[in-house]
């Protein structure tokens, strides 16, 4: 507690303000839950804050042992065990929420007494918020699936778990860091599950420039194939055109925090051009989307994210097989074919998904791999991505067979946007090389 606030007034003065304020947060969110479930239900108002001065004073008497504590606890829960099994006799599909707060109400007075006032307020707040949210919250149960529950919680144990243990050092002649490997692999999973729950929760909800913004984070080419696929059932062009802009742009800034967090030297180089670059497709896309027209009825919009989990651990062990891949194939470009032979390799690998091979030259760059080098060749493969991207949105927004260059087509209208963005993409060569 602040020496200040101690000088102003008694510290248990402030102690008791505090338990009966925390106390009374949780009973006034349990009465408001009492009188709109209309029957039966424990505590309120001035209950919740009695339990908390009971911790308080128990705590107090006993000068904060553990067993008196202890005892006070199994007290209050033969208490509200009492009033669960009153509930239950009374009332059809009772919850145990209000009696479990009134047990943390308790150890809220006791911590409190005990000088713990961070951890008391986290508890009381978080408390509150939780019983505020129920509605929400068991609604997330109709969003996602037991099998989306169980990926999650699997990358839970391999990245709080698994990764902590693994070495961090380099292995045999190409300089494998398990650690650093695994690393990679929670970065890239972690901001695409945050799209991907996004997109999730919007349920096609707020249009295709959302749909396109969340859909960049996870992948800007899984975005631009879905966009031009659902442009055949859609009269606005320009609105498709322009969001398949924005998910690219998107894409340099995902680029630009990877490439930040795992190597300071391109962090340097690379991280303000591709953050303005980022910036320049996003605007130009949304202010191209802004400007279409609709000339028919929109129909309803299908959901855009993918089907796949990115947490799924084939997805994620492929992901680290392929980046350990490109750690070895770079180190050997490097070794027999030079410069060259990088820059080459950088625009082959933007044909498909160009994380692995950018990521693998943050582990190479300043080491067997010239930082410019390593700078221009991740710029060249983002570049190539875009290019790629162009052929995607042309072939996929027209039927098959029926390929033509319609300037009132979204595949077409992408086509230059996109490779406008990938001429601007290139301009960090004229000072990196």
């Amino acid at each position: 507690m602040p020496d200040s606030l101690v000088s102003l007034i008694p510290t248990d003065a402030f102690k008791l303000f505090l338990v009966i304020f925390l106390s009374f947060l949780i009973g006034l969110e349990r009465e408001e839950q009492k009188v709109a479930v209309g029957h039966y239900a424990f505590g309120g108002v001035r209950t919740y804050p009695l339990l908390g001065l009971v911790g308080y004073a128990l705590a107090s008497i006993s000068t904060g042992a553990m067993i008196p504590l202890a005892l006070g606890f199994v007290v209050v829960g033969g208490f509200l065990l009492l009033a669960y099994w009153h509930k239950l006799q009374t009332a059809q599909g009772s919850g145990f929420t209000s009696e479990a707060a009134g047990l943390m109400t308790y150890l809220v007075g006791a911590l409190i007494y005990r000088d713990r006032y961070w951890v008391a307020t986290a508890i009381a707040i978080t408390s509150v918020i939780l019983l505020e949210l129920k509605t929400t919250l068991e609604g997330l149960t109709q969003k996602f699936s037991p099998h989306d529950i169980l990926t999650f919680t699997q990358f839970l144990f391999l990245s709080l778990v698994i990764l902590p243990i693994l070495p961090n050092q380099a292995f045999g002649p190409f300089q494998i860091n398990p650690f650093k490997t695994w690393l990679v692999v929670v970065a890239v999973s972690a901001i695409s599950y945050g799209s991907f729950l996004l997109q999730r929760y919007r349920q096609g909800r707020g249009g295709v420039m959302l749909s396109a913004l969340l859909g960049g984070a996870y992948s800007s080419t899984v975005t631009t194939v879905a966009l031009a696929k659902r442009s055949l059932a859609d009269p606005r062009p320009r609105v498709y055109a322009g969001s398949m802009m924005i998910g690219s742009g998107v894409m340099y800034l995902r680029l630009a925090l990877l490439v930040s967090l795992f190597n300071p030297g391109l962090r340097q180089t690379l991280l303000l051009p591709f953050a303005l670059l980022g910036i320049l497709g996003m605007a130009i896309g949304g202010v191209w989307a802004s400007s279409g027209k609709v000339t028919e009825e929109v129909p309803p919009q299908p959901h855009l994210y993918p089907a796949q989990n990115p947490l799924e651990l084939k997805a994620a062990f492929l992901f680290a097989g392929l980046f350990v891949s490109m750690v070895i194939l770079t180190h050997y470009v490097v070794l027999y074919l030079g410069n060259r032979g990088v820059f080459t390799l950088a625009t082959i690998m933007g044909v498909t998904d160009v994380d692995p091979f950018i990521l693998g030259m943050t582990q190479s760059a300043g080491q067997g791999t010239e930082l410019a080098v390593a700078s221009g060749a991740i710029a060249i493969a983002a570049a190539s991505n875009n290019l790629v991207k162009d052929l995607y949105a042309l072939l996929f927004s027209q039927s098959p067979g029926h390929l033509k260059f319609d300037r009132q087509l979204p595949g077409t209208q992408a086509l230059g946007l996109l490779t406008l963005l990938a001429i601007a993409g290139l301009t960090p060569l004229l000072w990196l090389l």
